[in-house]
């Protein structure tokens, strides 16, 4: 069989067994160019095979790698063969690398990428880039991966935005330093579809100073093409193909630092409101109109966005609510409720998670949406009374600022469960 079936011998006796063990693999570097000034700012590593081989490409090598559970290790070798380059090949100048990274290999496996990131030069500043296509898979998962690798001094880019125009919700979510676009926008510049993904990248990164890099650029008329998507940064043929050493570049590091999300995924989203908001006291019954009007805002909003609630206890997640969470799952990217006792799916598609009746959000009623273009969220907090439930007082705050309901956003994710973990149950001990 080939080596794209089982990683033994391949067609030309190439086999990724051969490869992992005697060092065969290589990395060729492509330039990221400054769309303003034209300066080479950084490096990506692209994986390469032996020449002539079925195994030359990274794909036919990452195939290989996951039909024979060996993904990890492939990683490890490129991580390590780029970094070596890196030190050497930049002759001691500092330089920015981009390293690729599958998301599984960060979630299952941080140790190998952690051990490899600690080796490498003190000149050598690493991006690590990841996909979106696992965020709505375990996006508890990946954010924990991406603070471990900002924790190391790694930036975060979110490879391929745009494949699926409905993943836009996860940016800020992720909150990547960089965001790359996926370089078939570059050919649709004028499809509606393409110009909606640029402007929620565009915000996104006017909201937070995000580098916006756009693939594939070849002509000139992809340079104005890659401007008028709002990228900072590009990277192509135009330029490079990829080379086996590292031109001349300028170091800005500073555009590149990581910036982890940090205290917000161990709060709460009523710890996180702040001195200086205006806290208001209702019963039950007055607000939960306006959590049905936030849940209506995420289905009627243009670019689809998350949604997340706390519910206390899943005796207050009521057949009525089971309902609508079952709508809001079958349209929108991501769904989750959380409380105590919480099932891992309480309503079809919903992410569900148990909380510890110990945890503070047990005593707070959230509810909050997040997209592109809309932030809006209810932060309660239960205010003990024991009468009818809905003459229960709360007190609480309706925010549409960007900022709180990002932070919010990030408390909860901070205790959804992970990719197999077992859902439902008591629930996970909160982030401490």
């Amino acid at each position: 069989m080939g080596a794209m079936d089982t990683g033994h011998a391949s067609t030309t006796g190439v086999s990724l067994d051969h490869l992992l063990r005697d060092g065969g693999l290589h990395c060729v570097y492509q330039p990221f160019v400054d769309l303003d000034s034209g300066a080479v700012l950084a490096f990506e590593a692209l994986l390469r095979g032996p020449e002539n081989s079925v195994l030359r490409s990274p794909m036919a090598l990452l195939d290989a790698a996951r039909a024979t559970g060996r993904l990890a290790e492939l990683e490890h070798a490129a991580l390590q063969a780029s970094l070596g380059d890196a030190a050497s090949l930049s002759q001691g100048h500092p330089v920015t690398l981009f390293v690729n990274l599958e998301p599984t290999t960060l979630t299952r496996h941080p140790d190998v990428v952690l051990n490899a990131l600690a080796g490498r030069a003190a000149h050598v500043q690493v991006v690590v880039e990841i996909t979106e296509r696992a965020l709505a898979d375990d996006l508890a998962g990946v954010l924990t991966g991406a603070e471990q690798l900002r924790a190391a001094g790694c930036a975060i880019a979110l490879d391929d935005v745009g494949v699926h125009p409905e993943s836009l919700a996860f940016i800020p979510l992720l909150r990547p330093e960089i965001v790359k676009l996926d370089l078939r926008l570059l050919r649709t510049v004028d499809d509606p579809a393409t110009v909606t993904v640029a402007g929620a990248v565009r915000a996104y990164a006017e909201q937070t100073g995000a580098e916006v890099v756009a693939e594939g650029i070849e002509t000139p008329g992809d340079l104005t093409r890659a401007l008028v998507l709002g990228a900072t940064l590009g990277q192509g043929w135009l330029w490079s193909r990829g080379e086996r050493r590292f031109p001349p570049s300028t170091f800005r590091p500073e555009r590149f630092t990581a910036h982890p999300i940090g205290a917000a995924l161990r709060a709460t989203p009523y710890e996180l409101i702040g001195a200086g908001r205006q806290i208001r006291h209702a019963p039950k019954h007055l607000l939960v109109p306006v959590s049905k009007t936030l849940e209506m805002m995420a289905l009627q909003a243009a670019v689809p966005p998350v949604v997340f609630a706390a519910f206390e206890h899943v005796r207050f997640f009521r057949p009525s609510t089971r309902r609508r969470y079952t709508e809001l799952a079958a349209r929108l990217p991501f769904v989750a409720a959380l409380g105590v006792d919480m099932p891992g799916e309480p309503a079809p598609g919903v992410r569900g998670t148990g909380l510890p009746i110990q945890d503070p959000l047990a005593s707070e009623w959230t509810v909050l949406v997040l997209g592109a273009h809309t932030a809006a969220a209810l932060m309660a907090r239960d205010l003990g009374d024991t009468g009818p439930d809905a003459d229960r007082q709360f007190e609480f705050v309706v925010s549409y600022d960007r900022a709180l309901v990002t932070a919010a956003a990030h408390a909860m994710i901070g205790r959804l469960a992970t990719a197999g973990e077992q859902p439902g149950g008591p629930g996970r001990t909160p982030p401490g």
